[in-house]
């Protein structure tokens, strides 16, 4: 298994190297995902832009996300991530579109969707993929383990 700094050089790298570019939506990790892709020294050659879009709001105004999908499912949901994905990479016209969608808690959680609930949405020209993740600790440790699942998924969706 590779450590976030190996992990993050391996995607730096693959981005680079194919001339593809990347940008991301995100919820519950806040902006750390598109701080993380950016830690490397010439990533403006890969890394297009970021938005956070916290509220349900934000995602149905600069990510295109329905307000009925909102509604039926709510904002942590596989739709929503998948559609959280493609639109960003359609509205910043890059390759790859990432996205993330939970509850980071301690609060927010329920029976039905427990903090530490995640999905992450990987949109590119090969389609869209949606994983689910249950992830257990405090806040930021599940906005960090979000961020490093979401870069494995980009390795994947890369290779």
């Amino acid at each position: 298994m590779s450590t976030p700094s190996e992990l993050l050089k391996n995607v730096s790298g693959l981005l680079l190297e194919k001339n593809l570019h990347i940008a991301t939506a995100e919820s519950c990790t806040g902006g750390l995902l598109a701080h993380t892709l950016t830690n490397i020294a010439g990533s403006s050659s890969y890394f297009e832009r970021g938005v956070i879009t916290y509220s349900n709001q934000a995602k149905m105004d600069l990510l295109r996300v329905p307000k009925p999908i909102l509604d039926s499912v709510g904002a942590v949901s596989a739709e929503v991530a998948k559609v959280m994905a493609k639109g960003i990479r359609e509205n910043a016209g890059v390759d790859i579109g990432l996205a993330t969608t939970g509850i980071a808690g301690p609060g927010g959680g329920s029976k039905e969707k427990p903090v530490g609930l995640v999905f992450i949405g990987c949109a590119s020209s090969r389609g869209t993929s949606v994983k689910k993740y249950q992830f257990q600790g405090k806040r930021v440790e599940i906005k960090q383990a979000t961020c490093f699942e979401a870069l494995q998924m980009l390795l994947e969706c890369l290779s």
